[in-house]
């Protein structure tokens, strides 16, 4: 047993301390970042915000919304091949820029994902997606996809740690997915007691990351616009939502009415109710770890994307940060024991 002293932090417990800047408006502010990735060898430019392979999040009617602005998606894992190919040869070429494969490490996954690339070569991202990326079985998984598609840009996760994010990109990953139960329909920490503090997590992440010449993708956490701010402020390259994209049109979900309301379901891919959906229950040697929840109709997505990038380059205009590149480095974190007056929250 060891016991680690130093303060981890969450977004609840910073802000960012304002600084004087030269930019006059908003509209100054440039939010598409250019990316060279380290192992495929691939370039990539557009606004570094995902939405979550979640099957309630990341669909292929959310991939078209958000790729119009430039935003990625990476696609749940639980469509089919057939699925894919009626998407692609309906969907503008450009989709194949802002979205990304989900996989599993199973052989059904690894089956998948090779008739959909033969079918569509054309694709460019996969996303490798577990639970706990620190398993051996997941790291090999992650070499063979490496050595089976030496091309593509692997995005690798989930893991919290400087060290297994070095391992993770030497082993043939050119982006690591970093969050161990920050999300708000994910009961790891809960059910485990494992995870750590996301903004302490993408700090750490981050630097190991960059020092490689790989990127991060800050996953899990973010409940504002501000959030989102912060995860970039603290060095994530990408930042992944779920909770934010979930309830809109282009969401996954059954629509429920009731008392002349509308609301839309969304839960975890550890939940009970995605694993009786794909799974046919939870196994009898495991707990369910993610919420299912009813989330408020908020109509088209695009409503929320305005919400989203106005308040991430108001943020860059407070601390003088005329692209979002310049964020992290424009940023100082502030320890705070509040974040907002509530009087009227309730």
């Amino acid at each position: 047993m060891h016991i680690e002293n130093d303060i981890k932090l969450g977004f609840k417990d910073v802000m960012i301390r304002p600084k004087r800047s030269t930019l006059k408006s908003r509209s100054q502010v440039t939010l598409e970042r250019n990316f060279s990735f380290l192992n495929s060898k691939k370039d990539w430019k557009g606004i570094p915000i995902m939405a979550a392979n979640m099957d309630t999040v990341g669909t292929f009617e959310m991939a078209l919304a958000l790729s119009e602005q430039k935003l990625f998606t990476a696609i749940h894992k639980h469509y089919t091949s057939e699925q894919w190919s009626e998407f692609l040869d309906k969907a503008p070429d450009t989709i194949i820029d802002h979205i990304a494969i989900s996989t599993g490490t199973g052989e059904a996954d690894t089956k998948k994902l090779k008739t959909v690339f033969k079918n569509h070569p054309e694709l460019k991202f996969i996303c490798i997606d577990v639970a706990n990326g620190y398993s051996e079985h997941f790291v090999e998984f992650l070499q063979q996809t490496r050595n089976s598609y030496p091309d593509k840009v692997i995005i690798a996760g989930n893991v919290v740690t400087g060290e297994m994010v070095e391992q993770l990109i030497l082993s043939g990953a050119d982006i690591v997915k970093v969050g161990i139960g920050p999300g708000s329909v994910c009961t790891t920490r809960v059910k485990t007691g494992v995870g750590y503090p996301q903004l302490s997590a993408i700090i750490e992440c981050a630097d190991a990351a960059h020092g490689l010449g790989g990127q991060i993708i800050s996953d899990g956490g973010c409940a504002t616009p501000g959030d989102v701010a912060k995860a970039f402020g603290a060095g994530a390259d990408f930042v992944m939502l779920g909770g934010m994209f979930a309830g809109h049109t282009e969401s996954g979900g059954e629509l429920i009415t009731r008392d002349d309301k509308q609301y839309k379901q969304f839960y975890g891919m550890s939940s009970a109710t995605a694993m009786d959906k794909y799974v046919g229950g939870v196994a009898e040697y495991r707990a369910s770890e993610g919420k299912t929840v009813e989330v408020i109709y908020k109509g088209d997505v695009k409503n929320t994307l305005q919400d989203i990038l106005g308040g991430l380059r108001s943020t860059c205009t407070y601390v003088g940060a005329e692209r979002l590149k310049e964020l992290t480095k424009r940023t100082t974190f502030i320890r705070v024991a509040e974040q907002e007056n509530q009087v009227y929250n309730g």
